[in-house]
């Protein structure tokens, strides 16, 4: 009986690892409006700015990023969209 009991309540799905933020990992603090390199990573090729979902940034760095990005436009470092 203790074995049927343990069966039930063990998960039907292994949970993934979360893979650790990639400016942590860098040891990036602060991202810089200049370094238009490393802000192309989290654009999309539109020229939208990725969720963090999908560049595995934590959620103080990103709106780092985003600011960055939006710095950046503004300056004309960056496009605002793709033709």
């Amino acid at each position: 009986m203790a074995n049927n009991k343990a069966l039930k309540e063990a998960p039907k799905f292994k949970r993934r690892k979360k893979r650790p933020c990639p400016l942590t990992v860098d040891q990036i603090n602060v991202l810089d409006h200049n370094v238009v390199e490393k802000l192309t990573r989290y654009i999309s090729d539109r020229g939208k700015i990725l969720p963090r979902r999908n560049t595995g940034v934590s959620a103080k760095k990103q709106r780092i990023v985003s600011n960055a990005i939006k710095r950046a436009r503004n300056l004309g470092l960056l496009p605002y969209c793709t033709e």
